[in-house]
Parts: structure tokens; C-alpha cells; sequence
């Protein structure tokens, strides 16, 4: 996350002076890994209070995903942990202990948000269950994350990212052809899942202001992809009338598009159909309209005659070029396109800094890094920095002794009996 030496500087974000939309709401997090804790990223980035609660000693497994600022593997140093739990306070919390239950039991009582994401035995197991604590707060929204949500038969089973994203019915289109389906890089479902957790915890907050009852909401992250608009809903609704289960495009079947290398990386290109009048005009080679393989759109669409044509033709021309003199030609053409950008390329783009996508955030462990900063703009009630992802244990004074009122002793007795 760290910016590049002689990068320009990066944009911050607005005053903490400045109201936020999620004013005064206070969140109980008791997430781990990815997709709880980038639900409850976004509540706290607009402002609601996030307490997020660790296991002692360990914390959140999250800790020990890389990459590690400045490569060294330490649980502050996590990329993955920083940039998902940045904006919250965070305290540690056995929650198997009856000493570290009744604390649970108050901070549910301070809170008009809780956000977990164990599996459904785990809760009503610690005493903790929905029913348990709707009697204690009516007014609280608990949001339960899970993999496949807090019924039916696969309601225990465990299941990584990969699992999920393909049971879901996205991955069956992802991949090559002729080879086996693959997932997207990074973890793509569990932050859609983590999203549209945020989402349905803000909806589902807003009617309990309005009725002063609570409500449980049960998301599963299954669920999530196979009702995913990019595309699983398309390809389910459609098999529902014709039969066909639009099986994975085979690469280099149409002219002029796809992702194509050049000179110092790749580049998107749409070429095909109509447009490849204007591919051709790009690079320089309308007289291929006279060649009968390129003189029809029946016969540019052919695949083994747009093969000829990427190959030949295509390639050669972009490999000549760079991204950014390639994308300038499409442009010039109205071609869709675009580069593929690296990691670097995306923190030095011109267009994401002018627009303020990055922020500076100092860890007093990691240091000062580079974070993607706002998902959206919200001039009145805008995203803020507010704090850096907490140290293992750093807010534990603040909330249990200002917030709930223990005092000192009290803490360190807690401390030395493993419930803080």
C-alpha cells in the first residue's frame, strides 16, 4: 500500500470537523477475516462508531494475511488487516468466558449495530444468539455473515472464497474454454458479500429508527453470488428459456478484441463487429477491406479468419506500441479500450488522483501508507479518515474503562486471566 518514491502527492481525505452520514451509530463487530470486516469497514467509514472485537493474544486471523508493510510478517503489518479494519477502535475478547460473556452482554446493550460472521452454531453456542439479545436491546440489527446462511442443509458446512464463488454459479463462466473453470483473483465474493452486508445492515437499521424494533439479518455468501448481477443472474434467468448453459468464450475467436499484449504490458480492446472498420483504420490497414477474408461482417466474424487477423495483423501492430499509445489510437478511433493497469499504474493514474481516490493513513506500527480511500462521493456527509486499523488490544482501556466503566484493577485482572 505503500506509495512508489517520487510519486505526487496523494489527496486526503475531508476534515473529521465534517458530518457523516452514520453519525451517532454504534456497532458492536464481531467479524474476522475479509467479508465481515469490509462490511463493517463501511459503516465506520461514514462514520458510525466501530467497536471490533479480537480474540486475545491471536486476534483476527486477517493479521497474518500478506502482503506485510515493508515485507515484514507482523500482525500490525498486514495489508489486508489495515486497509479492512481502518476507522474502528479495536479491544480483545475471550467471548468462551463467562467474565468475557457479561461483557459482551454490556457492550450489546451500548450498541444499536452487531455484525458477526462465525458460523450459526457459534452464537447460540456462546449464549449469544438473536433471541437471547433481542430480549436484552430490542431495538439492535444483528447482522450474520456466513457462508451459506443460518438454515437449510448446508447451513455447518465450512467454506473458503473458492468454495462459495463457485457453488454460487459464477466461477462455470470464468476461465478458458477448453481448460477448468477458475475463481477472480483476490477475494472478489467475499468483499461482494461484505458489501451487500453493509447494505442490508444500513436498510435494515433505518427501519428499526423508524420502529423502534430491531431485526436479524441472515446473509449468506453463497447467496450472494448466485444472485450476483455481473453476471449469474443473467446466465440463470436465460438457461430458464432457452436450455443453454452459455458455456466460457474460447480466446482470439473475434477480431480485433480481447486482452492483447504490447510493447510494455497489455491492453482491453472491443474491436469486433461493426467496429472493426475502425480497428482497422487504427493501425493502418484499410485495404484489408478488399481481402475476402475482411470484407463482410460475416466473414471477420469467422473465428478462424479473426484469428488470422489478431495474428498477422493485430499483434504485430501493438507490439510495436505501448498502453498508452495504443489506448490513445483506440480512442482516437472510438474504439472501446483500455490498458491493463498494474497495481503501480493504478496508484499513479492521473485521473484517480485528481479525483481524490487516495488517502494517507499513519499506523503507529506500519507507518505512513497509501490506502484507497472513499467507494463513492457524498459531498454533504462525505467518507472520512478518522483512525488507522487498531493494534491487537489498543482501545481495550478506552472502551471497557470510559465506556463500561472498569476500573483499573479491574482491567488487570481481566488482562492477567486471559479475558482481555
Amino acid at each position: 500500500m505503500a506509495a512508489p518514491a517520487g510519486s505526487p502527492p496523494v489527496e486526503q481525505s475531508v476534515s473529521q470537523d465534517s458530518p457523516t452520514a452514520l453519525d451517532g451509530v454504534k456497532v458492536l463487530d464481531l467479524t474476522h477475516h475479509v467479508a465481515g470486516p469490509f462490511c463493517t469497514r463501511y459503516l465506520a467509514d461514514f462514520g458510525a462508531d466501530v467497536v471490533k472485537v479480537e480474540r486475545p493474544r491471536t486476534g483476527d486471523p486477517a493479521r497474518a494475511y500478506g502482503p506485510f508493510a515493508g515485507d515484514d510478517p507482523h500482525p500490525d503489518k498486514s495489508g489486508v488487516f489495515l486497509y479492512l479494519n481502518m476507522n474502528k477502535r479495536g479491544v480483545t475478547l475471550d467471548l468462551k468466558s463467562v467474565a468475557g460473556k457479561e461483557i459482551a452482554l454490556r457492550l450489546v446493550q451500548w450498541a444499536d449495530v452487531l455484525v458477526e460472521s462465525f458460523r450459526p452454531r457459534v452464537m447460540p453456542s456462546l449464549g449469544l444468539s438473536y433471541d437471547t439479545l433481542r430480549d436484552l436491546n430490542p431495538r439492535l440489527v444483528m447482522t450474520s455473515i456466513s457462508s451459506f446462511g443460518e438454515d437449510g442443509p448446508y447451513r455447518d458446512f465450512e467454506a473458503t472464497e473458492l468454495v462459495a464463488f463457485a457453488m454460487g454459479g459464477t466461477m462455470i463462466g470464468t476461465g478458458i474454454s477448453d481448460r477448468e473453470p477458475v475463481k477472480y483473483a483476490g477475494t472478489v465474493a467475499l468483499r461482494q458479500a461484505g458489501l451487500a452486508g453493509a447494505l442490508a445492515t444500513v436498510t435494515t437499521l433505518y427501519g428499526a429508527e423508524d420502529s423502534g424494533q430491531g431485526a436479524h439479518v441472515d446473509l449468506a455468501v453463497m447467496e450472494t453470488q448466485s444472485g450476483s448481477q455481473d453476471r449469474t443472474v443473467t446466465r440463470l434467468l436465460a438457461h430458464q428459456h432457452t436450455g443453454d448453459l452459455f458455456p466460457r468464450e474460447t480466446i482470439g475467436v473475434m477480431a480485433a478484441s480481447g486482452t492483447w499484449p504490447c510493447k510494455d504490458g497489455y491492453i482491453n480492446l472491443r474491436g469486433e463487429g461493426n467496429r472493426f472498420p475502425l480497428a482497422l483504420r487504427m493501425i493502418g490497414r484499410l485495404d484489408l477491406l478488399e481481402d475476402p477474408r475482411f470484407s463482410h461482417v460475416d466473414q471477420w466474424s469467422k473465428a478462424e479468419n479473426a484469428q488470422i487477423f489478431n495474428h498477422e495483423y493485430m499483434l504485430p501492430w501493438l507490439m510495436e506500441r505501448t498502453k498508452k499509445e495504443v489506448w490513445e489510437a483506440a480512442q482516437a478511433e472510438r474504439i472501446l479500450s483500455g490498458p491493463t493497469n498494474t497495481a503501480e499504474d493504478v496508484l499513479n493514474d492521473q485521473h484517480f488522483r485528481s479525483r481524490g481516490v487516495w488517502a494517507q493513513v499513519d499506523h503507529p506500527v506500519a507507518g505512513n501508507l497509501t490506502y484507497p480511500g472513499r467507494p463513492f462521493v457524498m459531498e454533504a456527509t462525505p467518507w472520512q479518515v478518522r483512525r488507522p486499523a487498531p493494534t491487537l488490544g489498543q482501545h481495550n482501556d478506552e472502551v471497557y474503562g470510559g465506556l463500561l466503566g472498569y476500573t483499573r484493577p479491574q482491567l488487570t485482572r481481566l488482562a492477567a486471566a486471559g479475558v482481555i
